[in-house]
């Protein structure tokens, strides 16, 4: 069933009108960098902005846990970057954010592959080492050369600082000797999926958010949706069986959000084409933008 094809009920608002297209807007930004062409493996990263948009249709405007309706923030949606690959492709995505700070409480950038970290934040700041980084992902994304394999390290050699970097979610079999000796190098503070079994996610959040954060640094959350267990991420072509579950996902992206520190986060890796029938991967991506969003509400 198509969008267009859902039931229309006045008394229930669907999460796809929120993101209105024009106004100054001073809440949540929504931004597409669909980013697909120096991912290690092929994807079609790039269809997955688009498609996160229209599962938002699935869902409605309300928490009622939290008792918030969305609808009463100021939501825009700023469009997508085009052919925001490469070089000049990273100067586009600059120049799409480079005033979002200063009208928006969060910007929420959809992937696209994981390298629109590195031109995503470092479009934001100018001097990254008054910044700071969480990532959720089962990888450490310090590889040499630009890829979606390498955001962290490039924002390393940028500036950021290693002891301002934390990494949740990283797996076993995932990673190699050389890199996490490269994570240690550098200060990153590692919190892998065997520690995650032992203690809830909030905790590891809130943690993490002084760690990067600090008393006065902003920060730059990555939600790399492989970070997941296969079964509820199959369209991210590197996740796998034993990642975190879909709820404490959700639970990070809502935290993330409610952290005034928080400035800025994306949600990758997601590839709309390898998707199932039902589409759990993109439905999850749409989830954590209402979390994300939900949680600006609690500033």
């Amino acid at each position: 069933m198509t969008a267009s094809a859902l039931h229309d009920d006045p008394k229930w608002a669907r999460a796809n009108t929120l993101f209105l297209t024009s106004g100054a807007g001073k809440d949540v930004a929504l931004l597409g960098v669909p980013a697909c062409e120096t991912a290690l493996t092929p994807t079609s990263a790039h269809l997955t902005p688009a498609a996160i948009r229209t599962a938002l249709a699935r869902f409605s405007t309300y928490s009622i846990s939290h008792e918030i309706d969305l609808r009463d923030l100021d939501l825009r949606d700023l469009g997508n970057v085009d052919s925001p690959d490469g070089e000049a492709g990273n100067l586009r995505v600059a120049a799409a954010v480079t005033q979002v700070r200063n009208h928006h409480k969060l910007l929420i950038a959809l992937g696209g592959d994981n390298s629109i970290t590195y031109s995503v934040a470092a479009g934001l700041w100018s001097d990254l080492s008054h910044c700071g980084l969480i990532t959720l992902d089962a990888h450490l994304d310090l590889r040499d050369g630009k890829s979606n394999g390498s955001p962290v390290w490039r924002l390393i050699q940028a500036g950021m600082r290693g002891a301002h970097i934390v990494q949740i979610g990283i797996n076993d079999f995932a990673n190699s000797r050389e890199y996490f000796a490269r994570a240690k190098d550098a200060g990153i503070h590692v919190v892998t999926r065997d520690v995650l079994r032992k203690r809830p996610i909030a905790d590891v959040m809130a943690e993490a958010l002084d760690i990067a954060g600090g008393s006065d640094r902003e920060i730059y959350v990555d939600l790399d949706v492989d970070v997941c267990d296969r079964s509820v991420a199959p369209a991210c072509p590197a996740s796998a069986p034993g990642g975190i579950t879909a709820d404490e996902f959700r639970q990070a992206a809502f935290l993330a959000g409610a952290d005034a520190r928080v400035r800025a986060l994306d949600i990758t890796e997601i590839d709309a084409a390898m998707d199932t029938p039902d589409q759990r991967t993109v439905r999850l991506g749409a989830l954590l933008v209402l979390e994300a969003a939900c949680g600006v509400a609690l500033r």
